[in-house]
């Protein structure tokens, strides 16, 4: 059961957001505004807690640490809950935490490093709990009231604003043409669901972004990945535990733009990059050849390589010295413990 103080939240706060957009779509009291009410509920009911425990040694802990926790959405009448994949990075445990406060023991079912979603599964049924449709962002526009949803101890929801659809290149080698991005930012957004208001999921939880609207006003809000990135890719993830576009080159930086210029802020221990002698401070040039000026130039000529382990040629600024480097990437997930079950 739902308490009384989400169900008030909910009903409360989407309200207020739709009287600010200068008046009610459905005002209080109608039908129209019982069903979206009514469809708001069904979704938040189907969000769950996430925690996981990464396992002893695991690299992606000095990153994320080895305790997280965020939230995740039932998208499958089995039980199958899609959250943000990074939680779910060499997992030794998982567990999830229902409405009711129920913990359950669960296994990763895929983590897809093209997208960014994790899928899991709870080792015993869940009862009660109806999955969410899935919607599309393809419709949504710049100022739709959406409605984030976290799950676990610190359940609640968010009304937001869709602020704006576009490309985002980060600064870990990952790249999609379409996020959705939304203000005010939620704190707890790790793979929270984002609901449109007929209760269909729009988008996953990734991060807390300090220029929602890409230019210099610095709007903070919240990065979502599209659930439309999920649909063609389902049944793969469920089947392999990733996408085919998740086996590409990995160099093993962290990197910027700097005045049209792709600049190296992290290298890696053990990685590719490290290897090859690329250092923090590098600016990348070109790479085979051809010049890149951004980081989505520079992922997409690199994962325009048809094999994970392939040569790649960069040409770096290191001081004042041009050089030609020569890095043989590898496989990502190959350097990451896999969950078990994956």
């Amino acid at each position: 059961m739902l308490t009384r103080r989400i169900l008030l939240r909910i009903g409360t706060t989407f309200t207020l957001a739709l009287a600010a957009a200068g008046g009610l779509q459905a005002a209080p009291q109608t039908p129209a505004y019982q069903a979206m009410m009514d469809a708001l509920t069904r979704a938040h009911a189907a969000v769950v807690g996430v925690q996981v425990v990464a396992a002893e040694g695991a690299r992606s802990a000095e990153s994320l640490g080895r305790e997280r926790a965020g939230s995740g959405v039932v998208i499958g009448p089995d039980g199958l809950i899609l959250t943000i994949g990074y939680l779910l990075l060499e997992a030794e445990t998982i567990q999830i935490v229902t409405q009711d406060d129920k913990a359950l023991p669960a296994r990763a079912v895929a983590y897809d490093l093209a997208t960014g979603f994790g899928l899991l599964r709870p080792l015993v049924p869940l009862r009660g709990v109806a999955p969410v449709p899935l919607g599309s962002a393809v419709q949504a526009r710049a100022g739709d009231s959406v409605m984030v949803s976290v799950g676990g101890e610190e359940a609640d929801v968010t009304m937001a604003r869709l602020v704006s659809k576009r490309p985002f290149s980060g600064y870990w080698e990952y790249h999609i043409e379409s996020a959705l991005f939304t203000s005010p930012p939620v704190r707890n957004h790790s793979g929270a669901p984002l609901f449109n208001e007929r209760g269909e999921l729009l988008g996953i939880g990734s991060l807390f972004i300090g220029d929602v609207l890409g230019d210099s006003r610095r709007v903070p809000g919240n990065l979502f990945v599209p659930v439309d990135l999920l649909r063609p890719i389902l049944p793969e993830l469920e089947r392999t535990g990733s996408s085919a576009a998740s086996r590409r080159p990995w160099l093993g930086v962290t990197s910027t733009e700097q005045g049209g210029r792709v600049q190296i802020v992290r290298v890696n221990a053990d990685s590719p990059a490290q290897s090859a002698g690329l250092a923090t401070g590098d600016l990348v040039l070109a790479v085979d050849g051809e010049k890149v000026s951004t980081l989505e130039a520079f992922y997409k000529r690199i994962w325009a390589h048809p094999n994970p382990d392939d040569e790649i040629r960069l040409t770096v600024l290191q001081g004042a010295e041009v050089r030609q480097i020569t890095i043989k990437a590898m496989d990502r997930m190959k350097t990451l413990r896999r969950p078990a079950g994956i």
